[in-house]
């Protein structure tokens, strides 16, 4: 290592400035090949990512240690979406006979049904026997229809034949789920059962996203086929808006347990438990997470019979943490960097300050942060405690002055304002998206012109996005206009803000839905999220603001089925 980068990171040991310069040297020396230095550097790196990860299993092959071929067969699974950096190690696995050719294409399938089915051409070359040509491979994966219509006879001859008449079925089925199955029809014949059962899990699950009713259908043609864990939540959230408990039942109770214990799968067992009348295993089901202050915490307290109760006060930070906080240099050059409107590289400070801490320290930093009024960082900092404690650190209101008289205004409810604002910004008032987004309500440009259009706000820019009283009246007035197109149902808008009102109102069923059913089933990763821990804020601060016990069950009631064909408000098509 040159001298200079050595004296560097001796002096700054232990600070990020000193693990962010190791990791960039690191990438160069993988970059130069230097796997003898790589080595040498590496142990030092205390939070190494995914690249680099990577990197390190390669350089402990250069370095002769095959046991890392092992290692990287055992986790098969896990590096379906792993960076370039970790190819000479898979590629190896396969090569030297620690992974099977099942195993590369069932890499090749999980590619191919993702965002970038040109990762799978790499993989392709792996294949010890059997490759597909890769101009037919590309013609399958950019046309499926056409190609899938031109099949010839003798295509299932072949596994690469089968495995691309496959991989042709999972594009189409991301655009047209029926027009796949269509086809999948008049070739399922000369396909193995276990192929049928793939593509029948690949067109379950793209007609779930699509909410589709035949998804149901399709997913119970697969059987028990390995599924990607994708595959295996869609075929949960199918069976949801079709209310077929059972399959409900089976489909959680089928994951593998580390799936079947998160709080959401927790929460649909127990109510498929209870909806086959097995009430004694849906309350233990519901036990288990009804202590967690979260979406699916507060609905199974509720099945229990609780509702949230305004939480207590926090407990005061130490005298012994608050000095170690404020005397904290990683903490000090944090406030430093953002009294100088240096935000990025103070919250990078921030957190690393936090690293291994106890929850005494980290509540007394959340009041550092928020003296100074750095409201992420007071909210996320208390969020890294338990957490059941320290709510008025965690679900703050600033900014009253300028929100309240707006909300009064609109006709809304402070909670819900409140609990949308602190998804959106964590209260930083120039916070900015990687789309545009702005401010304190994450107003888009477009969306804030057309709101000044609708409310007659003059003299409007978009720079004017940046202040607070702006943004507050443009970001409230948008939820009135949605919460208004949507049947003033605070869930539908609340995706209404996060997604569009279009998007919203299409993800509606032909049948009344539960709004829980409804949330659960959002096809956007993060819309579906959003909403749920935007009513949850919302529950949170309903409690602490009226200081009585909220109903989360109640404030996600029912989603009312979708209007006829052709029928909407001229506001319904204003908020397309």
């Amino acid at each position: 290592m040159p001298a200079e980068l050595d004296a560097f990171l001796r002096a700054e040991a232990g600070t990020v400035l000193a693990e962010r310069l190791r990791a960039d040297w690191l990438r160069r020396l993988a970059k130069d090949g230097d796997w003898t230095g790589f080595m040498q550097v590496y142990p030092d790196l205390q939070v190494p990512d995914t690249e680099l990860r990577c990197h390190a299993r390669t350089a402990r092959l250069m370095s002769g240690d095959r046991s890392v071929l092992s290692e990287v067969a055992a986790q098969w699974t896990e590096l379906i979406d792993s960076p370039a950096a970790c190819e000479p190690t898979l590629r190896a696995a396969v090569e030297l006979g620690m992974v099977g050719e099942d195993d590369v294409w069932w890499r090749v399938r999980r590619q191919v049904e993702g965002r970038t089915p040109a990762t799978a051409r790499t993989t392709l070359t792996w294949l010890p026997s059997g490759m597909p040509a890769m101009g037919e491979f590309d013609q399958a994966v950019r046309s499926p229809a056409p190609y899938l219509d031109r099949l010839p006879a003798n295509f299932a001859v072949t596994r690469a034949g089968r495995e691309v008449a496959l991989a042709a079925l999972a594009r189409m089925a991301r655009d047209d789920a029926r027009g796949a199955y269509v086809r999948l029809l008049r070739i399922q014949d000369r396909l193995e059962a276990g192929d049928r059962a793939y593509a029948f899990a690949v067109l379950g699950w793209q007609a779930a996203l699509d909410l589709l009713p035949e998804a149901n259908e399709w997913f119970r043609a697969a059987g028990n086929v390995p599924m990607s864990a994708q595959q295996r939540a869609w075929r949960v959230r199918s069976a949801l808006r079709a209310l077929d408990w059972p399959t409900v039942r089976t489909a959680i109770e089928a994951m593998p347990a580390a799936e079947r214990d998160l709080p959401e799968w927790t929460y649909w067992l127990g109510r498929a438990l209870a909806a086959t009348r097995k009430r004694t295993e849906a309350e233990a089901q519901y036990a288990r997470i009804a202590s967690e202050p979260s979406f699916y915490g507060i609905l199974a307290a509720e099945e229990l019979g609780r509702a949230f109760a305004p939480p207590p006060a926090g407990d005061a930070a130490s005298a012994e943490h608050v000095r170690q906080a404020e005397s904290d240099p990683g903490l000090a050059r944090a406030l430093a960097l953002f009294r100088l409107d240096m935000r990025t590289e103070g919250v990078r400070e921030w957190n690393w300050a936090l690293r291994g801490r106890d929850d005494g320290f980290a509540a007394a930093a959340a009041r550092i942060a928020l003296k100074y009024d750095i409201y992420d960082r007071a909210i996320n900092t208390a969020e890294r405690s338990s957490p059941n404690a320290n709510f008025e650190l965690r679900y703050l209101t600033p900014y009253r002055g300028i929100i309240e008289p707006q909300v009064r205004n609109q006709g809304l409810d402070m909670s819900w304002v409140y609990g949308l604002m602190r998804q959106e910004s964590r209260f930083v008032i120039p916070a900015r998206s990687s789309v545009g987004a702005q401010g304190l309500m994450q107003v888009m440009p477009a969306t804030g012109k057309w709101v000044a259009n609708k409310i007659g706000l003059r003299d409007y820019h978009a720079g004017r996005l940046g202040d607070p009283e702006t943004n507050v009246l443009l970001g409230t007035s948008y939820m009135r206009l949605i919460l208004e197109g949507l049947d003033n149902h605070p869930v539908l808008a609340s995706a209404g803000y996060n997604a569009g009102p279009g998007r919203a109102r299409r993800w509606r069923d032909d049948k009344p839905l539960e709004g829980a059913i409804y949330a659960e089933t959002i096809p956007f990763d993060e819309t579906r999220d959003y909403v749920r821990k935007a009513m949850t804020n919302t529950v949170i601060y309903a409690a602490m603001l009226e200081k009585r016990p909220q109903s989360l069950q109640a404030r996600l009631g029912t989603i009312a089925p979708r209007t006829l064909e052709g029928v909407a408000t001229s506001n319904d098509r204003d908020l397309q």
